[in-house]
């Protein structure tokens, strides 16, 4: 597929992945849980979780439906190596700013929290781990936008705003976002939560996002500071997945 355009939504296709995405992060779910969820009837979704079953992407005991060893097949190394060579950096960060550190990845057209380092503070900012989530406006997702094909980043940026100064002004952010390595999010998502965001770079290429996230009052005057450290964490994931053999 070209990446002069987003990719437009299919039924069929986020049925199925909306289906082992729910098992995913409930870690198994009756029929009529799934029906729910995907907001379908339940006798769309019974042959499409039939159909699961038999490829072997699920399992069923009882009623409850589970991820099935099809999937095991699929799963990446580099994405692996990735939250391993990611966690250090993550508990440094939680540990010096009080806050929760993120590892983003891109998931399709959508960010991704594939592990994380959670504040131990009573009010804190909670990570939605394997959830997808928009790339605009949260950090993370800005700067997985921004490493994406400008035609790309448009039309996706385009198709999510209307407003045509909203789309001009996100679109400009995108582009001092891909210059600077740094992304913010001043209470654009929750009123209340502010977070930095920097790029792990490896060889040049985008391998995911650490960000730091917490409720404003505490973070939004640690910025600065923040945006600096996120440079380190990055450049040491880095060097970790570096020398990682494949």
């Amino acid at each position: 597929m070209s990446e002069g355009a987003a990719p437009k939504e299919h039924r069929t296709v986020s049925r199925v992945t909306g289906i082992l995405e729910c098992v995913a992060r409930r870690g198994g779910a009756r029929m009529q849980e799934l029906a729910d969820v995907l907001g379908a009837p339940k006798s769309s979704v019974f042959g499409l979780v039939k159909g699961l079953v038999s490829t072997g992407y699920l399992v069923e005991t009882d009623g409850v439906y589970r991820l099935g060893p099809a999937l095991g097949s699929l799963l990446p190394r580099p994405a692996q190596d990735l939250a391993g060579a990611a966690l250090p950096a993550l508990e440094a960060l939680r540990d010096r700013f009080g806050e929760t550190a993120m590892l983003g990845t891109a998931v399709g057209d959508s960010l991704v929290y594939a592990t994380a380092a959670e504040s131990r503070q009573l009010i804190r900012y909670s990570a939605p781990l394997r959830t997808r989530r928009p790339l605009f406006p949260p950090s993370a997702g800005k700067v997985l936008l921004a490493h994406r094909a400008q035609a790309w980043r448009e039309s996706y940026v385009r198709a999510l705003i209307h407003d045509p100064d909203a789309c001009r002004a996100a679109l400009a952010e995108l582009a001092e976002v891909r210059a600077t390595g740094v992304a913010f999010n001043r209470g654009e998502t929750l009123p209340d939560v502010t977070a930095a965001a920097r790029p792990v770079l490896v060889g040049g290429q985008l391998r995911g996002v650490i960000a730091v996230a917490g409720p404003t009052s505490r973070t939004a005057k640690r910025l600065p500071e923040i945006a600096d450290a996120l440079v380190g964490a990055a450049s040491a994931v880095a060097a970790r997945l570096g020398t990682m053999r494949p």
